[in-house]
């Protein structure tokens, strides 16, 4: 963690990566858009990492995440295989521990469906995890949002039964829950506590289409999750464009803070 700021987290969500290398562009472009920044504390990946379960598609992230310098928190999404999974990156329900928070991990997969829920088990794991608060807070992370959706094939695949995490949510010290799966930008709460739907990598799915179609578009987006005075703060970071400024942050700070009043 970086003097002056709480902990830092990045999250890459829906990869879809195949055994092809030319999958991995996009992934690319936003691992080294991470690196040119200030370390963040973790990246995160939000689940789809591979289209269809490759092995190679995992042997291929796992060698892009190598020269990683941070804690990297990988999670199950529905298209992900299990065993593969394992081999690459082992058990998928997993504590990390960074900069003073902590990552909560959670595979909501069911295999053979795209919807979501979280065990019986998982929760009982997860309560008890819950019940020694960590300094900085907690961060959760699942692959189905446990929230509506404006698009209505992504609200058919949501987390199933969320309630039920609800209530093991309820009152902890849980400052967001972060998903993928719905490959849009969303927000809402559950329990109380804020939740990010992270874009996808791969492509985006259009939340405002021409009335009665269901659209797929090009485009990606990283998002960063920052834990700052007893919140979270979610920003989506769009990939590619290019800069109408780029300027000292130093010295354009201290411009500006000499022009506040008082």
């Amino acid at each position: 963690m970086k003097p002056g700021r709480g902990p830092c987290l990045a999250v890459l969500s829906d990869t879809h990566l195949t055994a092809d290398p030319g999958s991995a562009a996009t992934l690319r472009e936003a691992l080294a858009r991470v690196a040119a920044a200030e370390p963040p504390d973790a990246l995160l990946l939000a689940g789809d990492l591979a289209a269809d379960g490759e092995p190679e598609a995992y042997r291929q992230l796992s060698a892009l995440l190598e020269p990683v310098a941070v804690p990297v928190v990988p999670v199950m999404g529905n298209h992900d295989e299990l065993a593969a999974f394992t081999a690459a990156f082992g058990t998928p329900d997993r504590v990390v521990r960074t900069g003073g928070a902590r990552v909560v991990a959670l595979d909501s997969t069911i295999p053979g469906h795209h919807h979501g829920r979280v065990d019986p088990e998982q929760l009982e794991w997860l309560a008890a995890e819950l019940a020694t608060p960590a300094p900085n807070g907690t961060v959760l992370v699942l692959h189905h949002p446990p929230l509506p959706s404006p698009v209505p094939s992504v609200d058919l695949l949501r987390l199933r039964e969320p309630e039920k995490l609800a209530e093991v949510v309820a009152g902890s010290d849980i400052r967001m829950i972060v998903c993928g799966h719905a490959h849009h930008a969303g927000a809402g709460t559950l329990a109380g506590i804020p939740v990010w739907v992270a874009p996808a990598l791969v492509y985006q799915v259009d939340p405002f289409p021409p009335a009665g179609r269901l659209r797929g578009v090009s485009g990606a987006a990283l998002s960063r999750i920052d834990l700052l005075d007893g919140t979270a703060v979610a920003t989506a970071v769009p990939l590619g464009g290019e800069p109408v400024y780029d300027v000292d942050a130093t010295e354009r700070v201290a411009w500006m803070r000499e022009r506040i009043p008082g």
